[in-house]
Order: structure tokens, then sequence, then C-alpha cells
């Protein structure tokens, strides 16, 4: 895991090294500084003249400077490397999420793939600021300090060998019974983020069917429930400041009071007020020091759960890859399924779909029809590779799609699936997500094609439009023809459309398949929809049912052979005609 994370640091290793070598010095003049005092109080003491005193303040000052400077150094190449290492973190992980095909996406949720992105990696880069910092000031400052302790107070600095185990002891309980808690909260913040994603996105939903309440008090649950993890944990977490707390002040009891005694007792002979000052000094610096340890334990401590939740992301690898003397070029749009078998996960008990046998010649126009679960869009999406199949083969062009370039295969496949996606943006901008090198007059033309331009030409900015996250400023209507043209800007080999006229009127729509026929002829097209009309006039028409192919031919021959077909048609017509009858 450790290594893992390593990877990410890359160009910024030089202040994550230099971190700990300026704390080195640092720490090194603050230990020096007490044992120059003692030496300065033992001869005041003495009476000595006042040039030794100017002289020992001037080497006080001195490295009292030295140790700042190289402080505010190393707390420079400290934030530095520490925000450098989770910038690349954060890229690295969205580098990985963006090879995921959709079977990964559907392992984690969306809403935990931000928590770890965001909350996760400020855990991370926390822990490892404090390691690069923190945790290389603690032990040195205690082993220095340890070191000048006993040389200046022998017997006295006993005192250390008994509250360092305790501390340490006590140090493995608090994190024992705190990081179950952790793991058990960061799950509980997904579920949180899931909670504040869905109701954002269905707000219009969330409104009309006034249900803010009912949101409120699910969030408020949620809220309380990771409330009640956390406060658990940080009252666990928080013994440790009263433990370290207490150990600090009985020591420099014990130091004050036995050491005074042997001060008086032997007058000066045994130990000397200078010796006294600087014992007092140390033991208070080794106390510290061992209190940011600590810290850094209990930091650790709460960033491992986020540490693993980050590498999970790292680790997990698409299974959708490109082979290693992958075909780049697509002769065709012609696609073929054989005896095609698919579940969307090893131990689905049922398969999406069976025994699926279906042969699409190059530049013809095909419609799917079928009922809500059928899996039309399950078939579909085996096409550009979205998911690979369980059992049988998916070709385009004569050759199976798992021996294609997925980069290749996916600008010949152009799929418009149900979720239209617009992207905050100029309406350029969105379509330019086709072809990023498309022309002004390429656009317009797509956009005629799929009967976008009457409306963008009635737009105040036209096609500098701004489109605001998600085409929350356009219709539905006019986000799908949108989301169309986008698609036929990759002048795509196949083309396919999963419901994705559903919001147009009857009109539009047959005027998109008519531009479709006459402009891209020699393009393979795929329709799904729910309406007859909108894929009556298709060359092929095939209804789906239960995940099997159940009929397939022209309109006219599934009206006489299809009970399914002829349903749908009399259901859809018949409320057509009572609609009529009504106005």
């Amino acid at each position: 895991m450790v290594k893992k994370l390593a990877r990410s640091i890359r160009e910024y290793k030089k202040p994550a090294i230099l971190t700990p070598l300026l704390v080195m010095v640092e720490v090194v003049m603050e230990c020096i500084i007490p044992f120059t005092i003692a030496n300065l109080v033992n001869e005041m003491q003495a009476g000595c003249d006042m040039d030794v005193i100017v002289r020992y303040g001037i080497q006080l000052v001195a490295m009292a400077i030295i140790s700042l400077i190289f402080g505010v150094a190393a707390g420079n190449t400290c934030a530095t490397a520490s925000t450098g290492f989770a910038k690349n973190l954060r890229k690295d992980m969205f580098y990985c999420i963006q090879d995921y095909s959709f079977k990964n996406i559907d392992k984690f949720s969306v809403s935990s793939l931000v928590t770890r992105m965001t909350t996760d990696v400020i855990n991370v880069q926390m822990s490892f600021m404090m390691i690069i910092r923190v945790a290389i000031r603690g032990p040195l400052m205690l082993i220095f300090s340890f070191i000048m302790g006993f040389a200046m107070g022998g017997r006295l600095a006993l005192i250390f060998l008994i509250t360092i185990p305790l501390l340490g002891i006590a140090l493995f309980l608090i994190i024992k019974f705190a990081m179950p808690i952790f793991r058990r909260v960061f799950r509980k913040y997904d579920a949180l983020n899931d909670s504040v994603q869905e109701n954002v996105q269905a707000m219009r939903v969330v409104k009309s069917y006034v249900r803010e309440d009912y949101e409120k008090k699910k969030f408020s649950n949620a809220a309380r429930d990771v409330c009640r993890d956390f406060t658990r944990a940080e009252r666990i977490m928080a013994l440790n400041n009263p433990v370290m707390q207490f150990c600090i002040y009985a020591g420099m009891a014990f130091v004050l009071s036995f050491g005074s005694y042997v001060v008086i007792s032997s007058r000066g002979t045994e130990i000397a007020v200078g010796q006294m000052s600087a014992i007092l000094t140390y033991s208070f610096q080794i106390l510290m020091s061992l209190m940011m340890v600590s810290m850094v334990f209990v930091m650790i401590a709460m960033s491992m759960e986020s540490a693993e939740r980050i590498v999970e992301v790292l680790d997990e690898k698409s299974d959708l890859t490109s082979p290693k003397d992958a075909v780049k070029e697509i002769k065709d749009g012609s696609i073929d399924f054989d005896n095609v078998s698919f579940k969307y996960s090893e131990k689905a008990e049922r398969m999406a779909l069976s025994d699926v046998d279906l042969h699409i010649k190059s530049g013809e126009l095909i419609g799917i029809l079928g009922g809500t679960g059928s899996s039309k869009s399950t078939l579909v999406q085996l096409i550009p590779r979205l998911y690979d199949v369980t059992e049988g083969s998916v070709k385009v062009g004569g050759i199976d799609v798992r021996k294609y370039d997925l980069e290749a295969l996916r600008n010949a496949v152009a799929v418009v699936l149900q979720k239209n996606v617009l992207f905050s943006g100029t309406i350029k901008d969105n379509l330019r997500w086709g072809n990023e090198n498309a022309t002004d007059e390429e656009m317009l033309q797509a956009c005629k094609l799929a009967q976008a331009d009457e409306f963008i030409q009635q737009l105040p900015k036209k096609y500098d439009t701004w489109i605001e996250q998600g085409g929350t400023n356009v219709s539905g209507g006019q986000k799908q023809r949108l989301c169309i043209a986008r698609a036929l800007m990759k002048k795509p080999k196949v083309l396919i459309l999963d419901d994705s006229t559903s919001a147009v009127d009857t009109r539009t729509d047959a005027l998109i398949r008519q531009g479709f026929r006459e402009f891209i002829p020699e393009t393979t097209k795929i329709i799904i929809a729910q309406r007859v009309a909108s894929v009556q006039d298709a060359d092929r028409i095939i209804v789906m049912d239960g995940g099997h192919i159940s009929a397939v031919g022209t309109h006219e021959q599934l009206m006489e052979s299809s009970q399914i077909y002829r349903e749908v048609y009399t259901t859809q017509n018949k409320a057509g005609d009572n609609d009529g009858e009504n106005e």
C-alpha cells in the first residue's frame, strides 16, 4: 500500500527528502540551546564577567535564528511536498477512473469515488505531511533530548524510562479501539454523500412530489449516524491528550522535586542549578516529542482506512483493455452477434441476454422494441464494448470487438445513451466532444441533421450559448437533439440511439430518421424506442423479450408473426385514436 501511494510523490521527491534534513538541523539547534543556557547559568553563578554573558547571548541568538530559518524552510518544503503529493494522487485516481469499464464503475458508487478523491485524499495528505516533518522531528528530538538529559542529569533521566512505555501502551490501546470505528464511519460517509447526490440530481422530482421534509429527515438520519460514530471515535482519540499531559506534568514534578532535593542536599556539587534548568527543559522536550509522535500515530490511524480506500481505486483494473496487436481500422458498420449470452456480474443468478444470434448489414436502419427490462440497452452496449460478452462473440466489420483498439472502436461506434448528458460550456464546446477539430460548417450540418439547428438559431448567442452543467437550461427534447448532433460529429460507422428521441415530437422524430437515410446511408443505424412510430419504417425491427430476441422482421411481417409487436402497436394506436376523439 505504501509503495502504491509513494508513486504519486514523483516530481515532489526533492522537497519530500529535503524536509527531514532541514528538520534535523532545526532539532539539533533546539537541543543545543538548553545546554548552552545551562553553561551560562553556571558561569553566572560562579561570578563571570559581562563579556562571557555577551558571548553566550550571541551564541543563543545565532542558534535561535538558525533554528527559525531551518524551521520555516522545512515548513515550506513540507507544504510543497504534501500538497503536490495530494494533487498527483487525485490525478492518478481520476486517470484510473477514466479507464474503468461500466463493470468497474458498478463496483463503486459515484458518491464513494467522490469521497475517496476528496476526504480520503485530504486524510492521507495530512499523514504524509506529518510523516516527513513531525514524524522526523519527534523521534530526533526524543533521541537528542534523551542523550542530553542523561548527560546532564544522570539519575534524574530515569523518569523517562518509566513514562515512555506508559505512553506507548496508552497509544496502542487508543488506536486499537478507534480504528474499527473509523473504518465504519468512512463507509457511512459514502452513504451520506450518496444521499446528497441523489437528492440534488432528483431535485425536480422531490419538489414536484413535495418530499422535501422526507429528504431532510433521511439526510438528517444519515448525518446523525456519521456524527455518532465520529463522536465515539473522537472520544477515544481525545484520551491521548490528557494521558500525555499527565505524563508531562508528572515527569516535571518528579524532576523539580527530586532535582531540587539533590541540588540543595549536595549544595550544587552533584547537580548544579544550570544543569537542573537544562534537565527541566530536556524533560519537557522529551515529553513534547512523545506527544508529537502520538499525534502522528493518531493521524496515521485515522488515514489508514482512507489509504486503503484510495489504493482500492488505484488497484482496480479495467477488465476492458486493448490487445497488444489491436486492430485500428474498422472496415464497415456490419454487426454480428454470434450465440451471445451476457450477465452483469459473475455472481448474477440469471443471464441478462441469452442465446442472441443476430446479423446486421452495414448501412441498415434497425429498430429495437421491447418492454422495460427486456435488455434492449444491454444488447447495444456490447457493440462499443462497454461490457464484454459472457459467452459468444460480437463482431463489428467482421472482427471480434475484443480484437480492436478500444479508442478506434468507440470512435467508430457512436452511442447516444438513455441518460443524455451535456457538460457545462457552450453548445460548440459540447458538440466538439464528438470531434475536437470540427469546423463551424461541420457542426451546422450535424445539427441540421439532428433537427437541432432550428432551436439553436433562436437562442440569443446561437452556437455560443452557454449550457449549464447537465444541460439544465435546455429542454429534454433539445438536450436529446444536441446529444444526437454530438454523436454525428464523430462520423461513425455505427450510430446507436438508445431511446434518444423519446422527448421530441413525432414530426421531429420522423425528420431525424429521414435525414439519417438521406445523408448517412452507409452508417449502420440502430434505434431503440418505446414508440412503434419511431421504428416503423426501419429496414428490420428486433423485438426483445426477457433477454431474448422474440422476433425480427419488417413492420408488416411482425404485424403478422409477432403477438408482442402487434399488441404494442394496437395499444399505442388506440391511445392515439382515443386522444383524437377526446380532442
